[in-house]
Order: C-alpha cells, then structure tokens, then sequence
C-alpha cells in the first residue's frame, strides 16, 4: 500500500513555476516543452517522503476552478457521445445495411459513453441531485449491460473456437503461453491426442450452437430494450444532461473540493480491492471462488479511471496495463465457465466432453497468467504484498 502522505493520482501535483509538471492534454501527454522524467512503478509504490520534503513543499495554491465547472463539462459531453452514437445506430441499423458492422461499433461506443456517465453519477454523487442520480445510474447501467451482453457472446465464441483450434494441432500445450495443464495430452500420447482430435470439431459445432442462440437472444432483447418505452426515457433524460446538469445546492460555487475527496475514495476503494487479492502462494488455477474478488477489483479500477478522466481531463495511464489484464482476465474466466457448462450437456459423447475439458483447463491458466500479468503491471507494488 503507498504511504498515507503520497500524493494520490487524482489531485492534481502541479505548482507554479516548475517547468516539469502541467496539466495533461486530451491525448494524455504533455504538452511541448513539459516533458516530465518517467517513474516506474517501483518508484511510485516505495519512493519515500521525508517530514523535510513534506514541509519544503509549497501549499497548493488556491483552486479557481468550480466543482461545477470540472463537472457539468464532462457530462454533457459523455451526453453529447451518448446521443451520436445512438444517431449513429438508428442509421446503421436501417434496412439497406448489410453486415451489421456499423450498429455493432455504434452499439459498443453507446455502452461506453453510457458507462461513462453511470460512473460518474456513482462516484460524484455528493455533487448532484441525489434522486436524480440514483435513478439515472440505474437505467443507463441496465441499458449499458443489455447491449453490451451480445458483444460479449460473440467475443467468448471466438475466443473459445480459437483456442481449441491451438489445442487441437500437432502440439497440445496446457495453456497458450503457460505451462501445460496436468491433464492435458502430452505430444508424445498418440491416442490423447486423436481422442482431442475427434473430439474438438464436435466441442466446437456445441459451443457455436450454445453462444450463438445465446447471441441471437441478447440481440433480441437488445433491440426489445431500443424500442421500450424505458428507453426513450433514459435516451430523453441523456439529452437533457447535455444541456443541463442537475448539482446539489452546496456545490455551486464551491471549488474542486467536492470533486476531490470521492475521487479519492475511489482510489482508495480500488486499492483495497487489490490488497485484498489473493496472494501468489495462494493461486489455484481451477478455484473459481476467486474470480469474484478479480472481477470486483475490474469494476472498482473502472470506476476509478473516470473519476480521473473527470479531474483531471485524462486516465491515469500507469494503469492501462493492470486495466488490460483485468479485462483479459474477465473474458478468460467467463470463456471457461461457457467451456464447463458446455461440458454438462446432457449426453455428449465422451471424446466431446474431453475436449471440453482441456479447453476449460486451457481457459483457467490464462486467467492465472492475466493475474501473472497484472501483478506485474500493478504499479503500488506494496499493495499485493500487504498482508
């Protein structure tokens, strides 16, 4: 964990008059002339802060900005995004479009900036009409998870018909860029191999029929939920976002105080949740209990990252890395629980379900090789340590 007198990553650290530190631009980097010398993630977990330092420090000088002035902006943006992208999937999904292509980038881009602003109205909540926010973070979080379920079907289907097409050639590792799996067929075991052989094409032909009738029922809902009643709702309630942004009484006029303080509850939050990992000597690849505490600490790095986007302008970008893991870690968990329950259908024939479960195996080492990763890519070091 950082020491209590570490400068968190959403207060802003710049003074007047050092040429090293600024505000980033909308790509994330600084501007010409301000380039900053790079820290590692090692630096950052255990540099120290002496009392000396800390009292040469200058104060922070005094914030003109408003916690309305931080705030409203970037809503009514993400509402402006909300509102292309929702243009943009009305035109793509007309009749003469072929392929689909367009409604599904559209489609994505629209679960994003809802998401956006979902995390938002839950991290600065204090900072707005309270009922309006519940109510708003509630919608816009289930029409950002009805979309984005077909998505997320279609990517679980490739990536599990892919990986068995790795398994199934002339060598057989355990896992793709990890040590073989105990029970997966050695290279040197003929008949391992052709029992995985015969059984790959028809595990494959089961898992396409499996997720593509799930697919095609997520993009049956999804269209359902386009053409509610409750959705014109939510789309309604966006377009006023972008033009008016409800804040509680005694945020006007105050400064980014009130922006401040839950950003950095978030930070802390995430923090925790990563504390709270189970350790390295604690790692077993096929124990799914753990995959709950993994996939908290994903939503808790998101929430995260737009609070930052909100204070200062950009994500944090030492945390893109451990944010990729964890994505990968996501997709590889739920592709081998699809691989498991493929494997309880009932009547398959015993090479189908052998193959089932090399790719099961398959699946949860690369969710322990994401945790590999993300350890590695974490950049307060201490955190995973801690007891």
């Amino acid at each position: 964990m950082r020491r209590p007198d570490h400068q968190t990553t959403t207060r802003p650290t710049a003074v007047d008059g050092d040429p090293e530190d600024g505000p980033l631009d909308d790509r994330g980097s600084r501007p010409a002339g301000r380039a900053a010398t790079p820290v590692g993630p090692a630096e950052r977990a255990a540099t120290p802060v002496g009392p000396a330092e800390r009292a040469a420090t200058p104060p922070r000088p005094a914030d003109p900005m408003t916690a309305e002035a931080v705030l409203a902006p970037y809503l009514r943006g993400r509402a402006a995004d909300f509102l292309r992208s929702l243009r943009l999937h009305r035109e793509h999904s007309a009749p003469s479009e072929t392929g689909g292509q367009g409604a599904e980038a559209a489609a994505r881009a629209l679960c994003r900036s809802a998401r956006r602003i979902s995390g938002s109205l839950h991290t600065f909540r204090g900072a707005l009409d309270p009922v309006w926010a519940d109510h708003l973070r509630t919608e816009l979080a289930w029409l950002s998870g009805t979309l984005a379920r077909e998505h997320a079907y279609a990517g679980r289907l490739t990536r599990l018909v892919d990986a068995l097409h790795q398994l199934s050639g002339t060598s057989l590792p355990g896992a793709r860029g990890t040590a073989p799996a105990e029970n997966a067929p050695d290279s040197s075991d003929p008949q391992g191999r052709a029992a995985l052989g015969v059984g790959a094409a028809r595990a494959g032909a089961l898992l396409e029929r499996r997720l593509t009738l799930a697919r095609t029922r997520a993009h049956s809902a999804a269209l359902q939920a386009l053409g509610s009643s409750r959705f014109h709702a939510v789309a309604d309630a966006v377009a006023l976002l972008a033009s008016d942004v409800p804040l509680a009484p005694g945020t006007i006029g105050r400064g980014t105080e009130p922006l401040l303080e839950p950003a950095e509850r978030a930070e802390q939050r995430l923090i925790g949740a990563v504390a709270a990992l189970p350790p390295d000597a604690a790692a077993e690849p096929y124990n799914e209990a753990h995959d709950a505490l993994w996939h908290q600490a994903r939503l808790l790095l998101r929430l995260h990252r737009y609070a930052h986007e909100v204070v200062l302008g950009a994500a944090d970008p030492v945390l893109t890395g451990a944010g990729h893991a964890l994505d990968l870690h996501r997709d590889a968990a739920e592709a081998a629980a699809a691989a498991a329950a493929a494997a309880r259908t009932p009547r398959i024939a015993p090479a189908t379900a052998y193959a089932l479960g090399v790719l099961h195996a398959d699946q949860r080492h690369e969710v322990e090789a994401a945790r590999a990763v993300f350890r590695e890519t974490w950049p307060y070091a201490a955190a995973l340590t801690a007891p």
